[in-house]
């Protein structure tokens, strides 16, 4: 079940990515030839509309559009005023930036509806302890995750606190003394006895927790939608920074010799991730989608032969050489690009293989 809806997250995405280039060519007057569902070879014709058929192929992963006019070689294509080489290259443009445009989108249509179901993430003025660390004074005390600091008292004097900052620095404070700390978590509050620690693991602090002072609040109903529209932008904007800088490592790692980075992955180590991600149940499911989606839309926009930033820049080599000598060049260029990223998918899915058995 696990592989099947990671299989149908995967469609759904590419899909959705390919509707962009048909509708954008629709809209421009482009005839569209094939909007395949799933990639060859085709199992059935489903149906026609106007000049386009729909099509359902074998290999159930994402689809294709096939566009009419991108062999100049074609004498009907190239005097038909429906081909996509004839349109103006605005136009073209349009068309090919289409794709990742969906993809952004949908991106941040599924952290809205994350959001607008969870709660909208808001700055309080409250301490919030929200990871504990195994083998910690907190975990030994029985603190328990989502529970708030409320004060601190030490040999019968109070310290409150209204920042994180301010609480680390009581803490940090009171280190190898024994504290009782004031707790609340669902409305109770409960005491409990701590020491933090003098010298602890780098990275844990001297209590073993994870604090912030965000929180999930609701809103009114009618707000949470256009609330989690605008934390849905601000995540997918967050989303392909991360995804951006982590493209850029990949290739400066293989350009220097260094080879790919770790904790980059290929379709196996991803469908490993998100097991993980399905035993938190569906809203974590199509947030994960929503990452994918946005990571789908930078990996696509990136100007490297065979994606559609590729053929995006090579509109700019168009003005430069002319359409024609353009288009001969462009096809070669695009399948040794083609050629490139199947080897590099299959050197990373094949360590992805490697760590699933070691």
């Amino acid at each position: 079940m696990q592989l099947l809806t990671f299989i149908l997250t995967l469609s759904v995405l590419v899909l959705v990515h390919e509707f962009g280039h048909f509708i954008m060519a629709k809209l421009f007057g482009m005839r569209v030839e094939e909007f395949g569902i799933g990639l060859p070879p085709r199992a059935k014709k489903l149906f026609s509309k106007g000049e386009t058929l729909f099509s359902l192929n074998w290999l159930p992963i994402g689809g294709f559009v096939k566009l009419f006019g991108e062999d100049m070689e074609d004498e009907a294509q190239l005097a038909s005023p429906e081909a996509f080489f004839n349109k103006p290259m605005w136009q073209r443009a349009g068309v090919l930036f289409a794709g990742v445009t969906m993809n952004f989108i949908l991106g941040i249509l599924l952290f809205a509806a994350v959001y607008s179901f969870m709660g909208i993430p808001t700055e309080t003025d409250r301490v919030l302890i929200v990871e504990i660390t195994e083998n910690s004074p907190a975990k030994e005390a029985g603190i328990e995750k989502e529970s708030v600091a409320k004060k601190i008292i030490f040999e019968d004097k109070e310290y409150t606190f209204e920042t994180m900052d301010e609480f680390v620095e009581a803490v940090n404070g009171l280190k190898g003394k024994e504290i009782v700390l004031t707790l609340e978590k669902d409305g109770v509050e409960k005491e409990v006895t701590i020491t933090p620690r003098e010298n602890p693991p780098a990275g844990e602090g001297s209590l073993g927790v994870a604090l912030s002072n965000i929180e999930l609040v609701k809103f009114p109903w009618w707000q949470m939608p256009f609330r989690g529209a605008v934390v849905g932008v601000e995540e997918a904007i967050s989303w392909g920074k991360e995804i951006t800088g982590n493209l850029f490592s990949l290739v400066a790692g293989i350009l220097t010799g260094k080879g790919v980075p770790k904790d980059v992955a290929g379709p196996v180590g991803i469908y490993q991730v998100s097991k993980e991600v399905y035993k938190f149940g569906w809203l974590a499911v199509l947030q994960f989608a929503g990452v994918l989606s946005v990571n789908l839309a930078i990996l696509n926009v990136m100007p490297f032969p065979a994606l559609d930033g590729g053929r995006i820049a090579f509109l700019g080599v168009e003005r430069i050489i002319g359409k024609k000598k353009k288009n001969k060049i462009e096809g070669y260029v695009h399948t040794v690009g083609m050629i490139i990223l199947l080897l590099l998918m299959v050197l990373i899915t094949a360590r992805d293989v490697f760590r699933l058995f070691t």
